[in-house]
């Protein structure tokens, strides 16, 4: 696509939901089975909780949807909570928020697939021993997916956000009408009593408000994934504030409904789901190989009769494929952002580059090796990969409230309109309660999850922080190095070009590179060679004098048979004598065809110019000679990458240039 092609791929809010709100949308499937595997630390007898912890989560989901809202109206550019954080905070607390999003995108992905991993082996335990490769395959179709671009992936993933939704909704209804006519669904756990972890009694007093505050900070994995469409909002059709705060207010809805609706199933179908299989009593099988089905697998097969029906099968397909599809979210949060630090120097310019689809490659195959390499390592165990969770999330709602906050008081100081004035007001009331109330969970979630594993992901956090400085500081060490301070001083033309051709004997690639120098009309020109053998150098010299050329041969001498070491000292040795002269050294080069030619050849040439252009005043000019072998390489392909989506004709790599498309195949 064409860069004008930009525009074709807005989105409308049919798409935009599915592709930003996926991620929220489908953590209703393990947010519920989160808080559960928590509670069942002390048996069943905290499972009452259940409904208060729910509803702590509904009312965080609730002031995190409106307090972006806000966002998205005040800050469209797509900078989302880091924009947001850098104008208000500054560019260091930007840079927090930043690193506690890029590594939270990459646990959403780890996250999301090994979820939807564990839900197709509760459907089929027998492929329980093929999760890693799963996984890894999963990440990897998703990457070539979003390669394709923005809409494309769109209009992919839509079908099936939109089916987990309806199936999702089916099985609550079903549930419920079911219990209303007397037929309460009952789980296939709820037979099975909880042994309690702790045989003390100790889960009381402070015992029991930490388990409270654990169980909620696990449940919160329900509002990952919402920050997404602030930072998307550049992808939305006209307006694009209004619209992404539509979007943004349909995906909130949805979730808490889902939320709330698989949360009351499972308190009335009796889900009992643990952290270890042993500890169910009476459980048949072998628990220590047996994996317990998922929360989502249980309620579906207990309201449509069984694990072995066509619905069953069809939420458990469509969970898995959804919760799969919600790593998605990243894959669009995460280019991004990665372009937006990269744009403002943080991050390297590459991934700020958009590829042939217009889509940001580079972020994109980052966030997939990133991935790839935390489930092999983890071996996609949602249980360990899970504790990692959530943590940047909070950092990110948290500063980005405090911010709004910043910019309603700066509104306020200047601005008089009554109305403007009010729904400012209003607007700094939603975000400063947001502020204190995700800076609280943020506190939770940091004390019940930081020995668990979440130090890993502050570790990275800080450490991809101190990287981000790093790299700015290098942009702008290497800007200020090359600014132009004094043009006239800075374009002082050399006093003399000194040219210098290595030869090592005198064949044709010699002649050519000789002839090349002189083309360039140098102040001196002279030939080089270094005396490695005696003979070869003596045999040398004497061909060059039979051949009358009329440039000198100089032989610099190598007692210890170097090559690199005394061609670069006479270099240097030039420039002390005269700082102001450059040198120019002509480099002959074999071209060739085969991939095994290239360990006989140039080996020399290499070095010499790794070592050449660490000298300030040298140029270095390669000079190629092609070999025959070369012309299997000078054969352009019938159609250039992209071609055929562009509908270009086969045969040449430009239609418009016929004789170019033939003869480009450089060495």
């Amino acid at each position: 696509m064409r860069s004008e092609e930009l525009g074709e791929t807005l989105l409308p809010k049919r798409l935009a939901l599915p592709i930003f709100a996926s991620d929220p949308l489908s953590s209703v499937a393990y947010a519920t089975e989160e808080i559960l595997l928590v509670l069942t630390v002390g048996g069943t007898a905290f499972l009452y909780l259940t409904p208060w912890i729910a509803a702590g989560v509904v009312l965080l989901m609730a002031v995190v949807v409106t307090s972006y809202r806000q966002v998205v109206r005040a800050y469209p550019s797509g900078g989302g909570s880091y924009e947001v954080v850098t104008t208000n905070l500054g560019p260091n607390a930007g840079l927090v928020v930043a690193a506690s999003l890029l590594v939270d995108y990459v646990m959403t992905v780890a996250v999301s697939v090994a979820s939807g991993v564990d839900n197709i082996i509760s459907a089929f335990p027998s492929i329980s021993a093929a999760r890693v490769p799963m996984a890894v395959g999963f990440v990897v179709l998703l990457s070539a997916m979003n390669l394709r671009g923005v809409r494309e992936a769109g209009r992919a993933f839509a079908a099936p956000t939109y089916l987990f939704i309806f199936g999702i909704v089916l099985m609550i209804v079903t549930g419920f009408v079911k219990m209303l006519f007397g037929h309460t669904p009952v789980a296939s756990s709820a037979q099975y009593a909880v042994i309690p972890v702790d045989h003390k009694d100790t889960l009381a007093g402070l015992g029991l408000l930490m388990l409270c505050l654990r169980a909620f900070a696990s449940g919160c994995t329900a509002l990952t994934g919402v920050e997404s469409i602030s930072n998307g909002v550049p992808a939305f059709r006209k307006p694009k504030s209004k619209n992404a705060a539509t979007t943004m207010s349909a995906m909130g809805i949805t979730a808490v409904l889902m939320f709330v609706g698989i949360t009351a199933l499972a308190l009335i179908a009796k889900v009992h789901k643990t952290d270890d299989t042993c500890r169910l009593a009476n459980y048949p099988g072998d628990c220590h190989t047996t994996s317990q089905p998922t929360v989502i697998a249980q309620l579906a097969s207990s309201i449509f009769g069984g694990d072995h029906s066509v619905l069953f099968y069809f939420i458990q397909a469509v969970t898995a494929l959804v919760l799969i599809l919600a790593a998605n979210t990243a894959f669009n949060g995460f280019p991004l952002l990665s372009s937006i630090l990269a744009q403002h120097r943080y991050l390297p310019r590459q991934l700020h580059t958009r590829g042939d689809r217009l889509a940001f490659s580079n972020g994109i195959i980052a966030l997939a090796v990133v991935n790839i390499a935390l489930l092999v390592a983890y071996k996609a165990d949602v249980t360990n990969l899970i504790h990692l969770y959530i943590l940047g999330v909070f950092t990110s709602f948290t500063l980005s409230q405090i911010g709004m906050v910043k910019h309603w008081n700066r509104l306020l100081a200047t601005e008089t309109d009554t109305k403007v004035r009010g729904s400012a007001k209003r607007s700094r009331i939603i975000n400063g309660f947001g502020a204190g109330f995700t800076g609280l969970v943020l506190v939770i979630v940091m004390i019940t999850k930081f020995t668990e594993g979440a130090w890993l992901a502050v570790v990275a956090a800080v450490l991809l922080f101190g990287m981000m400085r790093g790299i700015r500081k290098h942009y702008d060490a290497v800007a200020e190095e090359l600014a132009v301070e004094d043009l006239k001083a800075e374009s002082v033309r050399p006093s003399k070009v000194h040219a210098i051709v290595l030869v090592s004997t005198l064949h044709k690639p010699t002649l050519r590179a000789l002839g090349y120098a002189q083309a360039f009309r140098p102040d001196i020109l002279e030939a080089v060679t270094v005396a490695v053998e005696k003979d070869s150098t003596q045999d040398l010299q004497e061909k060059w004098a039979e051949s009358e050329i009329q440039v000198p041969l100089k032989v610099l001498d190598s007692p210890f048979r170097e090559i690199t070491k005394p061609v670069v000292g006479y270099v240097r040795s030039i420039r002390r004598t005269s700082p102001r002269e450059a040198v120019a050294v002509f480099i002959p080069e074999y071209v060739v065809g085969h991939w095994w030619e290239h360990l006989l050849h140039n080996q020399s040439a290499l070095w010499l110019k790794s070592r050449l252009l660490f000298t300030p005043g040298v140029m270095v000019i390669s000079v190629p000679w092609q070999l025959t072998s070369s012309t299997r390489a000078d054969r352009p392909a019938r159609r250039a990458p992209g071609s055929v989506r562009r509908g270009e004709p086969a045969g040449n790599l430009d239609p418009t240039e016929p004789e170019k498309a033939v003869h480009s195949g450089s060495a």
